[in-house]
């Protein structure tokens, strides 16, 4: 296999802004609906039950279609990929912008999860056009720039809602997106490896789509449903089956969509498990701290700010993301990244940790989610990197594709988790029913569980075999591939 082009060095700069962009336009397009949840049903003339698909069919199109984009951007060629995936963002946004109709916005929202596969991609085309020296701190901040990009992205649409037309949040998404589609074409070099071809598993793509939808419609709707309800319990059974008989087809076929066989591997294998850790602990906090700011000081653990105060209060643990990344890839380089993986679950642990003393106050929860999201910055630039040490390079945006599923798997799994805690403890004020204090505590200890069970994990993941590590010259420290395995 020929040796991956490196870009030059007046250029990498250029090159990591515009895939951390990138990555955080997938964020914000995540986010964009989130001051408009209140408002859905009267702008769609719909119930608020039939308004929330707005949100689910984003979940379910990006959880569909990720694992696909990143295999398609093995095939053809990741650049090409990134440049695909602009266009159902951009269309997405404007179909958005254009409708005050329920189908036509679930329509649009659905084209815009597709875009999501622009993370994947963009972390493994970092592995293909930059030089070594540069390549952990670069993966660290793209794939911490999801985080950075939900964080920014709540203050700014809830302003956009707030003065100006809802529609506005839509119109600036296309605009952000065709600047970005732009910047690709200018700034991110095509590489000089040959993309590896062959052919598209459709089986597998139709097999994986259909049981993630079967596992994700019932884990975001059970709540609403019922986990009991004869529907719910059958999609489970349905995807049980499905899942099944996927991952028979893909250890059959030739070319699959996912090679379950380099998954399995325990180094991606244990990664992959800690990815769906670390998505539930960074989602559990993202879900409760936003209620704990609006509720009415009059329950007496409420905060009383408004969506534009909850989202200014919460903007700092972005840039707090933003800060930390760099560092976490220094201590990958030093340490290794499975190291920046455990101190970044152990510093999501300790942040919920504090929550318990700390809730009271805006500040105090200003303390609390910066830690928090301390950690989910380290531990979202270590994943990337410890996926591609042991995947070969032309699986590297499948297998991160794959892992993007995972953490996305724990952060539905969280938002169920929380939902139930929070709708079973609850208190009575003026009248309205409302998540108490004890509920949000609840949720906060079982987010700080699930980081510490994420840190245990991390801790398994074995180095990379002795042979796929280069001899160091004597009296030279060891790399830090040799420690626990830096991509190289």
């Amino acid at each position: 296999m020929a040796a991956p082009q490196t870009t030059a060095p007046d250029r990498t700069g250029g090159v990591v802004a515009t895939l951390a962009l990138t990555g955080s336009l997938a964020a914000i397009m995540q986010t964009l609906v989130t001051p408009l949840i209140g408002e859905l049903p009267k702008i769609l003339h719909t119930s608020p039950s039939n308004a929330s698909w707005v949100i689910t069919a984003t979940l379910l199109s990006a959880a569909v279609f990720v694992p696909i984009i990143g295999r398609l951007g093995d095939l053809f060629g990741k650049r090409r990929m990134l440049l695909a995936c602009c266009a159902p963002l951009l269309v997405g946004s404007v179909v958005c912008a254009l409708t005050s109709a329920l189908l036509p916005m679930i329509v649009g929202r659905g084209l815009q999860g597709i875009g999501m596969g622009v993370v994947p991609l963009g972390i493994s085309l970092l592995r293909e056009v930059l030089p070594p020296e540069r390549l952990g701190s670069a993966i660290a901040l793209v794939s911490a720039s999801m985080g950075i990009g939900g964080g920014l992205g709540l203050p700014i649409s809830a302003a956009v809602a707030q003065y100006a037309s809802w529609r506005a949040l839509f119109w600036g998404a296309a605009v952000l997106t065709a600047a970005i589609a732009v910047l690709i074409r200018l700034l991110v070099p095509a590489p000089a490896t040959r993309p590896a071809g062959g052919g598209f598993d459709a089986v597998g793509a139709l097999g994986l789509g259909a049981g993630l939808v079967c596992l994700l419609l019932p884990v975001s709707k059970g709540a609403d449903r019922g986990w009991t309800d004869g529907t719910t319990l059958g999609l489970f059974a349905a995807a049980a089956v499905l899942l099944a008989a996927w991952g028979a087809w893909e250890l059959r076929v030739a070319e699959p969509l996912v090679d379950l066989r380099v998954t399995a591997r325990p180094r991606v294998l244990l990664t992959n498990a800690a990815s769906v850790l670390v998505g539930f602990g960074m989602y559990a906090q993202a879900l409760i701290v936003p209620q704990l700011l609006q509720l009415p000081a009059a329950t007496g653990y409420g905060l009383g700010q408004s969506m534009l105060a909850m989202g200014v209060w919460m903007a700092p643990s972005g840039l707090m993301m933003m800060a930390v990344s760099p560092l976490g890839g220094r201590l990958s380089a030093a340490r290794g990244p499975k190291f920046t993986l455990v101190a970044g679950a152990l510093a999501m642990a300790t942040g919920y940790g504090l929550s318990m003393l700390l809730i009271g106050s805006t500040w105090g929860v200003l303390v609390v989610t910066l830690v928090c999201n301390s950690g989910v910055g380290l531990a979202y630039g270590a994943m990337p990197a410890l996926i591609m040490s042991a995947v070969p390079l032309s699986e590297t945006a499948s297998a991160n594709g794959f892992n993007t599923l995972m953490r996305s798997l724990g952060t539905s799994v969280s938002a169920a988790v929380v939902g139930v805690v929070l709708a079973q403890l609850t208190t009575t004020v003026g009248g309205h029913v409302l998540p108490s204090e004890s509920g949000f505590r609840v949720g906060l200890l079982i987010g700080c569980g699930v980081a510490l069970a994420a840190a245990a994990v991390a801790a398994t993941i074995p180095a990379p075999p002795a042979r796929a590590l280069p001899e160091p010259a004597a009296g030279e420290p060891a790399p830090a591939a040799a420690r626990d395995g830096a991509p190289a």
